[in-house]
Parts: C-alpha cells; sequence; structure tokens
C-alpha cells in the first residue's frame, strides 16, 4: 500500500507512536499472564466481622452454637439453679440487669420476677428466632419490666454504665470475637458513685461448665485469662457441679484497653 504524502504524515503523527512491536507483544503478553494465574490471597482476618478485627482474634475454638433449650426448665427449678444463682450474685429488688444469650428465657423470667417493678431485664440474644420467641413470651406473661434487644456476636449492644448485674449463663463458650465482646460489654456496667469500680459498681455473672470447647464448656482457666486480659478481675467462684457447672462473679479493674494493647491468652493444650 502506499500512503500520500498526507497519510504518511497522518500515520507517524497519530498510529505510529502506538504500535507495538512484535517483541514488545510478546513482552507483554509474558507480564499480563502470571497476572491472569493470580489466586487471591486469603488473610486470616477474612472470616472475622470487620467490627472486630482491631481485636485479637480468639486464640481457642469456639463451640457451635447450640440450641437455645439447654435444659427443661422444670428440671433446671427442681435443682434450683435460677435462685442459687441469683442469690450468689447479690441480686436486689430494683437493679438492673441483662441477660445475654437469653435464649427461649429461663433466665429473663426469672430475674424479672427477682428485681421487681422496681428493676429492669434487658434481654438480649443474636438469635432473631429466638427473640422473636421470646418476645412473645414477654407480651403473653406481662413482664412490663422487661426489654428485648439484639445482639451480635462481637457485641452485646448494651447501653453505657446502665447495669448492676449482667449474666452469660451457659453462653460464654460460644462467644467468637471474647476481646471484642468482654470490651464492648465492660462498658454497660454501672459504675460507682465516683464513677469507678468498686463493691458498689456493676459486676459480669458467668455460667459455664469446665469442660471442652468441644463439648460445649470452657475450663475456668481460660474463662479467668480472657476476662483478665481486656480488664476485668475475679471476684467471686464457685464450682456447682449439681447447678449444672460453675459460677464466676467478674468486675472492670483500671481503665479500658484500647484493641491493640489487649495480649491474648494462650491456649491450655489440656482444654481440647
Amino acid at each position: 500500500m502506499t500512503l500520500t504524502r498526507l497519510e504518511h504524515s497522518i500515520f507517524e503523527k497519530t498510529v505510529k507512536p502506538y504500535a507495538l512491536t512484535g517483541s514488545a507483544i510478546i513482552g507483554a503478553l509474558l507480564f499480563a499472564a502470571p497476572l491472569a494465574s493470580c489466586k487471591r490471597v486469603e488473610y486470616p482476618d477474612a472470616s472475622r466481622p470487620e467490627t472486630a478485627r482491631a481485636y485479637p482474634p480468639a486464640s481457642r475454638p469456639v463451640a457451635k452454637l447450640a440450641g437455645n433449650e439447654w435444659s427443661t426448665e422444670t428440671a433446671r427449678d427442681n435443682r434450683g439453679e435460677a435462685e442459687e444463682i441469683m442469690n450468689a450474685a447479690g441480686l436486689k429488688p430494683g437493679m438492673t440487669v441483662a441477660d445475654i444469650g437469653a435464649g427461649e428465657g429461663y433466665y429473663t423470667v426469672r430475674l424479672a420476677e427477682k428485681v421487681g417493678a422496681d428493676g429492669r431485664v434487658l434481654a438480649q440474644d443474636i438469635d432473631e428466632g429466638a427473640i422473636k420467641r421470646l418476645a412473645d413470651r414477654v407480651a403473653r406473661d406481662a413482664l412490663d419490666n422487661v426489654s428485648i434487644k439484639l445482639g451480635a456476636g462481637d457485641d452485646p449492644r448494651l447501653p453505657e454504665n446502665s447495669f448492676d448485674r449482667i449474666f452469660l449463663v451457659h453462653m460464654y463458650h460460644e462467644v467468637r470475637e471474647p476481646y471484642a465482646f468482654l470490651s464492648r460489654l465492660r462498658a454497660a456496667i454501672k459504675t460507682d458513685s465516683d464513677g469507678g469500680y468498686s463493691k458498689d459498681s456493676g459486676e459480669v455473672i458467668v455460667v459455664d461448665v469446665d469442660r471442652p470447647f468441644a463439648q460445649h464448656g470452657i475450663p475456668p482457666k481460660q474463662l479467668f485469662c480472657e476476662f483478665e486480659a481486656v480488664g476485668y478481675e475475679l471476684i467471686g467462684f464457685m464450682e456447682r457441679p449439681e447447678l449444672g457447672g460453675y459460677f464466676a462473679r467478674f468486675r472492670p479493674k483500671g481503665d479500658a484497653l484500647l484493641p491493640g494493647k489487649i495480649k491474648p491468652c494462650k491456649l491450655d493444650p489440656k482444654a481440647g
């Protein structure tokens, strides 16, 4: 093909500067080939909620969510479980309490009766179905001092400086983000008249079972370590297998730790 002088001039100014030679084309293809075959790198945080990633991950297995009916209510009442746990927690009329992982409401309805008309109970769960069933039960039983709230796996979503007691009954071993969860829980605990933590401030009450994580339990040593790592102190403990496990009381100590300052616990190899 023969180009006129005008066509040759246009080619030199527009097409030629962008044309690839044979060797340049081969080089470009060689450079692109590895990119096309790259696989996405999976980071450890990929399966964690974004809201929890600033905190250390759990350094232990986490039990799968179990059914909300831990045992029949009649069987638990026959053992005197709720009454003894509430007494051990120092529960009194007029207190404001939270029932985390409330499920079908075994503790919720008994807490409501214990704190009386002048007290308040906030029942929380992350299972929307359980929350709906519990709301129906609360309405049916006319429990006017009970509120219902949907929480998240890494955040109980409780109002700050509000609770005299927060109950975690047979559920802590299922918390997938213990450090984020406990850090956010701490803010909801009521402070004393000086704005600090003492015998007059709020507490967290844990009831769980000393057995391997895969069997829906958590060894007390691991429980103590995780609470301490986030800035709590253990103020009471008793083993009561006839009531379905052990009982522990915690209170915040000192200032809240920033996520980057939290040192995760090492897993006890015997814990399973």
